[in-house]
């Protein structure tokens, strides 16, 4: 996805980060298990959370141990052992996720990224192929999400509510998936929903300076009319009025939140939602211009 659903890690207790950690660490793990070595490069904080918010739910018995890292030997890391179906759904997952994003850059990505991603979809074949092939409704919603915003950012001013759908649905269905029963399933399809808006939006908010001078598309830059000529102010307050509709589009996602049970790991989870996703958008919307202009 796109690496902004993390924790905030200074209110986290000791050992409520290490379990974190190991839910991480595994997961990169499972990538290069099932996928090969070169899937490890998709490893996200996005899909972490989802492994945890999955095994959370379940319930499933899991225990963590010291080790070696797979990809540095020479330092050592936490492991999660167990929930082996939920960290297969979740690699799974960034692997096509990765897939389609590179098959994304060849099409709209400006030269250097262009070349990066004709450079790299050729180690993502075999990956995607196998990840298709055991999880095909994973397979069928990230690519009907990718045709669907590709027609919608074809369009001549789509809304804002218009483009986020594509990734809002997209997750609904993903984490629906998930769900244990029917009761779950309404409370994680609406989790998911407004958890994969924010998502879209939140990028589509970090990207409108980059996407102003790179001419590409933003639903942030049609709806206040932004040009490559826009001032400073136009575009701080382009920022704010995205920082309201993200409010607001956070809000939803942690009341459906707040009405799942969760077996273990729930302050993990809930200190992700509460406290990590407002400090990232305050971070991406806010702080990252002051540092700039220092």
């Amino acid at each position: 996805m796109f690496g902004y659903i993390r924790p905030q890690k200074s209110e986290l207790l000791v050992k409520e980060y290490e379990q974190y950690r190991g839910i991480y660490c595994a997961l990169c793990k499972h990538l290069g298990k099932n996928y090969g070595m070169v899937a490890r490069m998709t490893l996200s904080y996005d899909c972490t959370f989802l492994a945890m918010l999955e095994i959370g739910l379940s319930g499933t018995s899991c225990s963590f141990f010291n080790g070696k890292c797979v990809v540095n030997p020479l330092k050592k890391c936490t492991y999660c052992k167990g929930g082996d179906s939920e960290f297969r759904y979740a690699s799974a997952l960034s692997v096509v996720m990765s897939y389609y994003k590179l098959k994304d850059d060849t099409r709209d990505s400006k030269f250097p990224g262009k070349i990066r991603a004709f450079l790299l979809l050729p180690f993502f074949l075999r990956p995607h192929k196998k990840a298709a092939k055991e999880f095909p409704f994973i397979e069928t919603c990230v690519a009907e999400a990718m045709d669907r915003q590709e027609v919608t950012e074809q369009m001549e001013k789509p809304n804002i509510d218009v483009c986020a759908e594509p990734t809002a649905r997209m997750l609904a269905d993903l984490f629906s998936n998930i769900a244990g029963g029917e009761k779950q399933k309404r409370i994680l399809e609406q989790f998911g929903y407004f958890l994969g808006r924010w998502i879209y939006l939140i990028d589509a908010a970090d990207d409108i300076e980059k996407d102003l001078n790179d001419r590409s598309f933003n639903p942030f830059v049609l709806k206040r009319d932004l040009t490559s000529d826009s001032s400073s102010e136009d575009i701080s307050k382009a920022k704010a009025y995205a920082n309201e509709v993200l409010n607001m589009t956070l809000s939803q996602a942690i009341s459906a939140f707040q009405l799942l049970e969760f077996q273990q790991f729930g302050k993990i989870l809930s200190n992700v939602l509460l406290l990590g996703l407002p400090e990232m958008q305050k971070e991406l919307l806010f702080l990252k211009e002051k540092k700039k202009n220092v």
